[in-house]
């Protein structure tokens, strides 16, 4: 039985990042990047372009996600630039069956490329291994991504392959979605220190 709880305020750091809950307030610091670079979202299936988009985004990860006990937002900080950077989320989360779902991550154009989401996606993986004794990571991305899907494929995703046709893009039109994964085992059986060797 998972000790995890969707009401308690996790934190997960290291020397590099920090992420903690999203909470409402963070509108504020995540309000330049949904003004100035709204193209983080190109691939997206909701979009924080905006400023009534992002606080929707916001709203619904904590609303309807969080409280329903399916999904957990957190806000990322970078701490060696001593900014917020983006966000990320566990979603589609189910405890009973020991999977869940790591996605819905963006982070601003000067923090791309720059180490920082290895450190986050270590950080999280970590956490839905040891401490909320998943079974499963599952990760998912517009099969058009292929900075997504480079960047998922590092940190030792599995691809399991393609759904096609199976969801809406916001601005209308539909898109294939490539499906990767981690397994417990996997995890414990080398990609956790592949993925440690690689955070710089």
């Amino acid at each position: 039985m998972t000790a995890f709880d969707f009401a308690q305020e996790y934190i997960l750091e290291d020397e590099a990042a920090l992420l903690r809950p999203l909470q409402e307030s963070d509108v504020a610091h995540l309000l330049p990047f949904s003004v100035n670079e709204p193209e983080i979202w190109t691939y997206s299936l909701l979009s924080a372009a905006g400023e009534d988009n992002l606080r929707t985004y916001i709203d619904t990860a904590l609303l309807a996600k969080r409280k329903s006990k399916t999904a957990y937002p957190f806000i990322v900080f970078d701490k060696k630039q001593q900014v917020y950077a983006g966000s990320t989320r566990f979603y589609h989360t189910k405890l009973d069956n020991r999977t869940t779902n790591l996605g819905y991550t963006w982070y601003g154009k000067q923090f791309q490329g720059t180490g920082l989401n290895k450190h986050c996606k270590f950080l999280l993986l970590q956490f839905a291994f040891e401490h909320m004794d998943m079974l499963r990571v599952e990760f998912r991305a517009d099969n058009n991504n292929a900075r997504s899907i480079a960047a998922m494929k590092s940190i030792g995703c599995t691809v399991e392959g393609v759904l096609r046709n199976n969801e809406t893009i916001p601005g209308g039109g539909r898109r294939d979605s490539i499906v990767l994964s981690i397994l417990r085992e996997e995890w414990f059986g080398g990609a956790m220190e592949a993925l440690k060797k690689k955070l710089r």
